[in-house]
């Protein structure tokens, strides 16, 4: 190598002097000759040029490079041992080939053979540009190589050299985004109203930060405790209403006796102020706190002070005086309350349409009704269990005092009620006289309410319904000097086709006579409440007939299942005439599915098909064309007709856990299984009847027959004074089989 570059040497330094044969090889402790200038420029050509990844390129070698002199470190392919792009030099450099330098795992120093020009950093091994993919298979990967043309020919122009790693274009860093951090804190605010107020008190413990959103007053505008009451603490209710208290409008309090010792915590009877619904049924308050409540809201329309015995006629007072949007009013048994304080707010709140004062005395105060019946703004007025209200004091808020009578009906001329809801439950003063005075005057009323007024006749009631157009409440509850007349005005009048509940319970002399138009009448009955009448199984299977009329079918054609709803409610337990034969026609009606089949054409699977020939007769001539077509296809189609709605019955005790157990199975959508029962409990109860109509049942009965007999003679015994006769027990008209 040594004498390859001085002769490469002289070449390059225009020498006149011929090609000489190769120098003999200088001995191995004669140091390299420094090159300097051209002759460096051009040894580092030469090696490379010797690269073994350019000996398929095609280029002639260089004049002073031999195949069988001694190779530099710079023809040492990068490929590995087996490459076909040049000699194999093996898994190690040969001695002939490192130069004296050892390539054995050993840590022996050899001395240099023939030497070589010392390393020089800026001679650095320059990668061709330009290479096929089969010569570029001994280039490192990663060496960047540029693609412009060199100007000397055979030498590419590279970027960067071997010994340098190629460094990756980094994106630039992506921005961090905190999804909730960065998030706008009223879609905060609007995901946390989706959660209920045991969620939220719980979701406060995540972070100080949502400690504050979870307290914050704009997800407590409507503060019901109705569904947690029990099981939070005063603290943390008193926290709730102290932090929330400015934008609460709706606060149910109803039921939190845990507040009773916190009523006067510091700012929480100042807290809320902007009050629209405020309810305190059932807490234990003392009459001051309700009265700072009072005080601070005065935009109170619906007030609900239940129960509460530190309601007084003060509370009244302050209500009058500072609520004039009051509109709805509950003051149900408060005991310290009564129609003076009433009157205030009656007068303070020209609003006022609701209410609801049970249990309140005073009610005979005719002034006070008088002044009801001017303002004439009330629309429901709940009277229950008002022991002090009489026909006068009822006729007064109907008619007024002193008013003009009509010479030819006989009625006062008065401007009718705007009520359209009037309870007038167990108030024992009231009787047919009080009630006839309704008669026209009423004529927007929807609900009334007449159960336990005792004295009630059927010409006053006969004469009222026909002038209630709206009505769809009717409760006739324990009148049990009516009769079937009342059932058949009913069934007659403008408001049957708008009642939807009924109640009837314990009128003991209504029957099939009147409930049987009634129910034909009045398609859209919900509730229908029978118990302890005359009524029999016809009642039933009307009702079942209605319920089947007046609901449509839902059709399915696949076996998807189907859940209807409950339609009727129908409570006709205790009546001695129902048997289990008209439970079992409610039973059968509610799990009645009409299946029906439809056969419905289908395409043909194959339209092209070659025209065939009879087997019998070879060599008959081929068929037309519309004989080879092939049959159409016939699909069955099961349509399935489930019942909408359902009746949910009541009845006999002994037959209430299989009715209930059918409802379920048919609310579930299981319609077979509800079949199956009632075909098995059909079959048990006929093997019943059977059994008790001879054998045992029959000496059964006849031995209770004659206990009965001999019974009935002590009685007689008894009355007559011949013995010591025993007490008639009292029979009641209960159910029969009882």
């Amino acid at each position: 190598m040594a004498s390859s570059s001085a002769e490469s040497v002289r070449e390059a330094s225009g020498g006149s002097e011929g090609t000489q044969s190769p120098t003999p090889a200088r001995p191995i402790a004669e140091q390299p000759l420094k090159l300097k200038g051209r002759a460096r420029l051009a040894a580092g050509l030469q090696r490379i040029a010797s690269s073994q990844s350019l000996a398929k390129m095609g280029r002639t070698r260089a004049r002073t490079y031999s195949g069988t002199g001694r190779g530099s470190v710079s023809c040492i392919s990068l490929n590995s041992a087996n490459s076909s792009y040049g000699a194999s030099f093996g898994t190690s450099l040969a001695s002939e080939y490192s130069n004296g330098y050892s390539t054995a795992p050993t840590s022996a120093v050899t001395t240099p053979g023939n030497a070589i020009p010392s390393w020089d950093e800026r001679a650095r091994l320059k990668t061709p540009s330009g290479l096929d993919s089969k010569s570029s298979a001994a280039i490192p990967s990663g060496l960047g190589v540029s693609s412009k043309p060199s100007d000397t020919p055979g030498i590419a122009e590279v970027d960067e050299d071997y010994f340098t790693r190629p460094v990756a274009k980094q994106s630039p860093p992506r921005k961090k985004f905190n999804f909730w951090r960065d998030m706008p804190s009223e879609i905060k605010m609007q995901i946390f109203m989706y959660l209920e107020p045991r969620q939220i008190v719980r979701s406060s413990r995540v972070s100080k930060d949502w400690h504050r959103m979870c307290f914050d007053g704009q997800l407590w505008s409507i503060m019901d405790t109705a569904g947690f009451y029990q099981d939070i603490s005063a603290d943390a209710l008193v926290s709730i209403i102290t932090k929330a208290g400015p934008f609460v409008r709706d606060l149910n309090l109803r039921g939190c006796v845990q507040l009773r010792e916190r009523w006067h915590s510091r700012g929480l009877s100042d807290a809320c102020r902007n009050l629209e619904n405020f309810s305190l049924e059932g807490c234990r308050i003392d009459r001051t706190s309700i009265h700072s409540f009072l005080y601070a809201n005065n935009r109170l329309v619906h007030i609900n002070l239940s129960g509460l015995a530190g309601a007084t006629n003060s509370a009244m007072r302050i209500i009058a005086g500072n609520c004039p949007k009051l509109e709805h009013l509950n003051i149900s048994w408060c005991n310290n309350i009564n129609t003076n304080g009433l009157r205030k707010v009656v007068e303070g709140c020209p609003n006022l349409k609701d209410v609801r004062a049970g249990e309140v005395s005073g009610w005979d105060d005719l002034d006070f009704m008088q002044v009801l019946f001017e303002t004439n703004n009330l629309e429901r007025l709940i009277l229950m269990n008002c022991d002090s209200l009489t026909d006068k004091s009822l006729a007064v808020l109907m008619e007024g005092k002193e008013s003009e009578i009509d010479f030819i009906t006989g009625r006062p001329i008065v401007p009718p009620r705007k009520l359209k809801h009037l309870d007038l439950t167990r108030c024992r003063g009231i009787t047919d006289r009080g009630v006839r005075t309704c008669v026209s005057n009423i004529p927007d009323i929807e609900g009334l309410q007449l159960s336990k007024c005792h004295g009630i006749l059927d010409d006053t009631l006969t004469d009222l319904l026909p002038t209630t157009p709206m009505l769809s409440h009717l409760d006739l509850e324990e009148l049990d000097s009516l009769s079937n007349v009342v059932l058949q005005c009913l069934a007659n009048s403008p408001c049957a086709p708008r009642l939807r509940h009924l109640n009837i319970s314990y009128c003991e002399n209504l029957g099939d006579t009147g409930m049987l138009p009634l129910v034909r009448a009045c398609t859209n009955l919900q509730s229908l409440e029978m118990d302890n009448t005359r009524i029999s199984d016809l009642v039933l299977a009307e009702a079942a007939a209605m319920m089947r009329s007046r609901t449509p079918r839902t059709i399915l054609t696949d076996n998807t299942p189907f859940q209807p709803t409950t339609g009727l409610r129908l409570i006709a337990y205790d009546c001695q005439n129902v048997t289990w034969t008209g439970v079992r026609e409610v039973l059968s009606r509610n799990a009645e599915v009409h299946t029906t089949t439809k056969a419905a054409e289908l395409p043909p699977l194959d339209k092209n098909l070659p025209p065939t020939t009879d087997p019998a007769t070879p060599s008959a001539t081929p068929t037309s064309s519309t004989d080879n077509l092939p049959a159409p296809r016939i699909h069955i189609l099961r349509e399935h007709a489930y019942p909408s709605q359902i009746i949910q019955l009541k009845c006999f005790y002994t037959y209430q856990p299989t009715v209930e157990e059918h409802t379920k199975r048919v609310l579930r959508g299981d319609f077979a299984a509800a079949r199956r029962l009632e075909r098995k409990w059909a079959d048990f109860m006929i093997a019943q009847e059977e059994a008790g109509a001879a054998g045992a049942g029959g000496r059964r009965r006849r031995r209770r027959a004659r206990e009965a007999q001999m019974m009935h003679a002590d009685e007689e015994e008894g009355s007559a004074g011949v013995g010591g006769g025993r007490r008639r027990r009292a029979r009641s008209g209960g159910c029969a089989v009882m």
